[in-house]
Parts: structure tokens; sequence; C-alpha cells
């Protein structure tokens, strides 16, 4: 039987072995809360009596230089046969061609329940929240801002900056999780980023590519996911979708004015397939890998949630 200290050297060497990347959804991270969650367990009766304890790990690159890093500490408390709930609580460090950014990321509260069990199926529902660890206008000081304190766009702020409500359901059988979801920001954040803060840097059309929000609202988030699970004695992998569509505009203030206005092409679809990998070691440690690879994503995004291919490695202790 593996050790606790043999399993956390085997997750550090899986990390190092893969240079892909990875991001917990469209990064405002609801798609993994609670009912949402993708590879999760199954069982007729379902031992939400168990506690767990998921330490997660990504890197994900963004549609410009921004390469997100991430290490999650995900808490899973059961309150009895039928209601259990979540805390995420990440670490983030981002660096590109702008500068460099860490910080404490924004923490993730859910309480889920099972709603009811029919014919091997289990439906879940699960309300939530995001609470912001700072106000998301984080600033650098390099040759590029000419030796001045300038915010930095979204792609690297470790907090969203904004409290957001999440609500979603789901269907759970052994073979297939159907599960839907939205997020709300119920306030905006206090980035300030211009083109103006960045006055020596060398190439202005890739500057001018970082799209503005100052005090950003974001719009309102739906998410789908579809996955079909294949269960052995130790291990297990999946396929799936993820859909999220931004259903209403984003608001920010207009550079150069005091005016807020919704901005256009900010709603639209953001689509990604998504692989999975779990292995069981015994029946408290467990390591799953999950691969994403973006194939659609919105024309314009001032909130820097957007990736490319993306890697999740996590493993997962049950008390």
């Amino acid at each position: 039987m593996l050790t606790l200290r043999r399993l956390f050297v085997l997750l550090i060497t899986i990390m190092v072995s893969y240079q892909s990347y990875s991001q917990g959804c469209s990064d405002a991270g609801f798609c993994t809360m609670g009912a949402m969650k993708p590879d999760q367990n199954y069982s007729k009766r379902i031992a939400i009596k168990l506690r767990s304890i998921e330490f997660n790990y990504y890197k994900g690159t963004s549609l410009l230089t921004a390469v997100i890093q991430a290490a999650t500490v995900d808490f899973n408390l059961g309150i009895n046969d039928y209601s259990s709930i979540q805390i995420k609580v990440p670490y983030m460090w981002v660096s590109g061609n702008l500068g460099e950014a860490a910080g404490l990321g924004d923490i993730s509260l859910s309480y889920t329940r099972l709603l009811k069990t029919h014919n091997g199926w289990s439906i879940n529902g699960t309300l939530g929240a995001k609470i912001p660890s700072g106000d998301s206008n984080e600033t650098v000081n390099n040759e590029h801002t000419g030796g001045m304190d300038a915010p930095i766009h979204m792609y690297y702020q470790p907090s969203l900056g904004s409290f957001d409500a999440v609500a979603g359901i789901s269907a759970l059988s052994g073979k297939w999780l159907f599960a839907t979801g939205i997020q709300i920001a119920l306030t905006e954040n206090n980035n300030q980023f211009t083109w103006a803060g960045f006055p020596n840097y060398p190439d202005p059309e890739y500057l001018q590519s970082h799209d503005r929000g100052i005090e950003l609202k974001r719009g309102i988030d739906v998410m789908f996911r579809v996955e079909r699970n294949w269960r052995f004695t130790n291990f297990n992998f999946s396929l799936g979708a993820l859909p999220i569509y931004r259903i209403t505009k984003d608001e920010a203030i207009l550079p150069g004015t005091n005016e807020r206005s919704k901005l256009p092409n900010t709603t639209g679809l953001a689509l990604s397939v998504l692989g999975s990998f779990g292995y069981h070691f015994d029946v408290n440690n467990s390591i799953k890998i999950i691969q994403g690879i973006k194939l659609v994503d919105r024309d314009f995004n001032p909130d820097g949630l957007t990736r490319d291919d993306v890697l999740s490695i996590s493993y997962v202790y049950k008390f």
C-alpha cells in the first residue's frame, strides 16, 4: 500500500512531467463548485459523511502571453446523508509580457444537497458564492510603465474583485453527468488598467489587444456540462464538453470618461472539450488529471478569463 508521502512524491512527479496548461472553467471557477464539479464519484447511497480534502494544481495560457498558475485547497465537509459544504481557497501567480502578479485568489463557498434518487440517478442542487480576496487592481512597476505603478490587465489579477452568486443542478449516474449552472456578478471590481499606463511598451498593437474594462462588472454566465465516465476497479476516465454562454453584456467605465456603459461583443459562447483520468490507490487516496481544449472563445475579453489548452492535476484524500 502506498504511503501518504509516496503519493505526494508521485503527484509532484506528474506535475513536472506535463507541460500542458489548465484552468478551472472560464476561470471564474463556478464550473467546479458542488453539483457542477467534473468527474464526481457516484454511489447509490452517496457517502457524503466522508470528509475529503483535495489539493489541485493548474497552469493555463491566456489568449495573449500571460501564463496563469494556481494551487488550490478544496475542502468538502459532510453535514448529513444529504448535504455537504465545499470551500475552495486558491493561491495564484501570473507572469507575461506586461509583468508579474501573485496573491490569494477568490474564495468559493457552496452548499450542495441531494434532492432525489431514482432508477440509478442522483439529482443534486448547489447554492454558492464567490468572495473576492482583493479589488483586482494589482499594479506593476517595470520598464514598460516608465518607473510608475500601473494597474495591470485582468489576465494578471489574482482576484476578480467582485462578489458573485452561484446556483446549479446536476443529474449523475454511474456513467453520465449532466449539469447546468449560473453565475451572477453582484458588484463591479476596481480594475483601472489602461493602455496609457504602459507608455514604454515596444509593441503598441500587442498592448492594445488587451481589452479594457475599467471598474468592470461581468455579465451573467450560464454553463452546461455533459460527461461520459467509464469506471473500473481502481481507475476511471471520462470525456465531456463544457459550453459557457455569457448571456448579458459586461459593463464598465469608458476610458477617458466617467460614463458607465454596456460593452459591445462581450456576450457569446466559450466551448471546451474535456478528458479526465482518475486512479484510486485505496479507499482514502486518489489522483485525477483533467485535460481541456478550448474550441470556441468570445471575441472581446476584458475580464481576462479565457484560456487555451489546460491541464488540472489533483490529489484527493478521503477521511
